[in-house]
């Protein structure tokens, strides 16, 4: 498995570039990001100089779509998808992926039904491209109630819906917060079978109970008391091989330097791959 880093919890970075030369100075082999957007503002040449210099991949690709909310809005979004995925494939990513929430205002099963439509779109165009789709689930109690109707929040519902949008490109992002808040065991992670693992997020929690964990609540890994140790054994036994890219979403960004967050995220990357054995 490749360590991978997203820029949640790393402060103000500048650019991508300095993203990228950061994550390598650290010891990171990923980074997740948005390659159309690095291309536009400082150059593709440069863009692809600098993976090219460093040795880093491109982990994955945010959604640029808006499969929510309005036919109008998603219809909109389709375009810049299809640039999005052509940047991406520029610089070998294979991955795209966005989240699912755990409930919403509309009526569950109409929603359900626009969002498969829209997402099975959204991966044929991407599958164009050679590029999966990975959707991940949200599990933090707080977010499953601030919403009217209950939605999609564990990970077997969410491998169902996947079977029903019925896209051979579209898998899980698997998150180590969301495995957490929702009482997962280490045996469904790995029942799963590699083709069905788009990307990872890794993260930590902190020592309240599980119902107070708060999405933007999260600490560093090897920092709380999510079983990482479990978590990336389980990645292991599926034959997972990618990426696992930190993901630090608090209620106020940090003030720390990003050398200073980047030394912290290789010290507890250190910690948890150590005790796995990876």
């Amino acid at each position: 498995m490749i360590r991978g880093l997203t820029r949640a919890g790393l402060g103000k970075i500048e650019s991508n570039e300095q993203f990228v030369r950061l994550a390598h100075r650290y010891g990171f082999g990923a980074v997740d990001l948005d390659v159309r957007s690095w291309f536009d503002q400082e150059g593709k040449e440069r863009a692809q100089a600098t993976l090219e210099e460093t040795g880093l991949v491109v982990g994955s690709i945010g959604l640029p779509v808006q499969w929510r909310t309005t036919e109008a809005e998603f219809r909109s979004g389709l375009a810049g998808l299809a640039a999005s995925a052509a940047a991406a494939a520029e610089v070998g990513c294979t991955s795209c992926c966005t989240y699912v929430l755990p409930a919403v205002d509309e009526n569950a099963a109409h929603f359900m039904a626009l969002a498969t439509r829209r997402l099975r779109l959204c991966a044929d165009i991407l599958g164009a491209y050679g590029i999966r789709l990975g959707l991940e689930y949200v599990g933090p109690h707080h977010l499953r109630t601030r919403w009217a109707n209950p939605f999609i929040w564990t990970l077997q519902e969410t491998l169902d819906w996947i079977d029903a949008i019925g896209a051979s490109n579209v898998g899980l992002l698997l998150d180590s917060y969301h495995w957490y808040t929702t009482n997962a065991s280490v045996e469904e992670l790995q029942s799963l079978k590699p083709a069905q693992i788009v990307h990872v997020h890794i993260n930590d929690a902190p020592d309240v109970p599980v119902e107070e964990a708060l999405d933007n609540g999260r600490l560093y890994p090897g920092e709380g008391v999510i079983d990482l140790t479990a978590f990336l054994r389980a990645l292991q036994a599926t034959g997972y091989t990618g990426p696992v890219s930190q993901e630090i979403l608090t209620q106020s960004p940090p003030t720390d330097a990003p050398e200073v967050l980047l030394q912290r995220s290789k010290a507890g990357f250190d910690k948890v791959f150590s005790a796995a054995g990876l």
